[in-house]
């Protein structure tokens, strides 16, 4: 039986870089907005850097802000104007809701809109509470045989598909992947699904190697050497795709935004080949090789966030496309999620994927 829960417990980030488990207000939906029971949300690298660096690049926590962006949830009520969605539907959660006017929104490139409202990207309010309010065109519905867990997984498989969109990954060409966290996995998966081949992943960590290597028996893997410079890291991930240059990797998905390994990256693709960075790294790198890439024609590219990915991944987990399910290595109560945080913060925990879970059942009818 559901039960009435009047509190809306949330995990704040402060300014002076501490995270606290604070009483949130429920907000009621304007117009085109429903009212969302937030069931599960996990945590990103973005959230621990908020707390850790209190910013990435121009994004800086100013005052107290609830984190998470990573979700899925349960719509309870409807906003006026909403048509789409029904009291009671599962959906997912695009963390991101641009302005709809400027050039960049017109031209369907939403995700660089400068004037985006991105949950838990202070001063806009995130996941990690009971209840949340968002624009229900950003909202979408999921079968009832993907689960919320699954469904808190489509933001970070978005992410890499934008990036393989970008890239290009071609049927029967070799890949890289560097960096074996959860956004490398979820790239790892994917281009295995795309038809990229032979795969390798890189990492410095041996038993994330390994997570991968049982993840995507097939792969190979190369465990990054520190003594070894960039370039002599990537003469060594070369070998694996044989002698030939025209065998060696034709793209290059870079997951960790770590100079080092971007440096690698470059190195390592052929010549003409893409070096696509997901990774998020500091404001500034300074050592990227120039010539080498200029010389080799070789298309350095980026993104930011996603466009149009949702239906892609809700169809791909659905039709068994990829499992994201085994990445999900630590699950907390909402009321839990500031050692939740701590989890995901300390490497020697081995964590993968952490998420956050609200198992209250609430009656729509109580939040009328």
């Amino acid at each position: 039986m559901a039960h009435s829960h009047k509190s809306n417990p949330s995990l704040q980030v402060t300014a002076d870089h501490q995270i606290k488990m604070a009483e949130a207000p429920i907000e009621q939906p304007g117009y085109g907005e429903v009212l969302l029971h937030i069931k599960c949300t996990g945590i990103c690298g973005s959230d621990i850097h908020f707390w850790k660096s209190g910013r990435i690049g121009p994004l800086i926590v100013e005052s107290d802000c609830i984190l998470g962006h990573e979700a899925s949830g349960v719509v309870l009520k409807l906003g006026e104007g909403v048509k789409d969605l029904a009291v009671g539907d599962r959906v997912a959660v695009e963390p991101g809701m641009p302005c709809d006017n400027c050039w960049l929104c017109r031209e369907g490139r939403y995700n660089l809109c400068e004037d985006v409202k991105f949950s838990g990207v202070w001063p806009h309010h995130g996941t990690l509470q009971r209840f949340k309010v968002h624009a229900a065109k950003w909202l979408h519905k999921i079968p009832d045989d993907v689960s919320f867990a699954e469904g808190a997984l489509l933001e970070p498989l978005s992410v890499v598909l934008h990036g393989i969109r970008r890239a290009g990954l071609t049927l029967g060409r070799g890949a890289v992947i560097c960096g074996a966290g959860p956004i490398g996995l979820i790239a790892l998966l994917s281009s295995r699904a795309s038809g990229a081949h032979p795969l390798v992943i890189t990492d410095l960590e041996p038993n994330r190697l390994a997570f991968a290597k049982k993840l995507v028996p097939e792969c190979e893997t190369y465990q990054v050497q520190r003594d070894l410079s960039s370039e002599d890291n990537a003469k060594k991930i070369r070998k694996l795709f044989g002698e030939s240059e025209y065998g060696c990797p034709e793209t290059v998905l870079e997951c960790t935004g770590v100079e080092s390994s971007i440096v690698t990256a470059a190195f390592a693709v052929r010549r003409g080949g893409t070096v696509m960075v997901i990774g998020v790294g500091r404001p500034v790198v300074n050592n990227i090789p120039f010539m080498h890439m200029s010389l080799g024609e070789i298309n350095l590219k980026f993104i930011n966030r996603y466009t149009d990915t949702w239906p892609a991944g809700i169809a791909a987990v659905k039709g068994k496309l990829m499992d994201l399910k085994p990445l999900v290595s630590h699950v907390f109560a909402l009321e839990k999620a500031v050692d939740a945080m701590h989890i995901c913060a300390d490497l020697s925990q081995g964590s993968i994927k952490v998420q956050i879970v609200d198992e209250v059942d609430i009656n729509p009818e109580d939040v009328e």
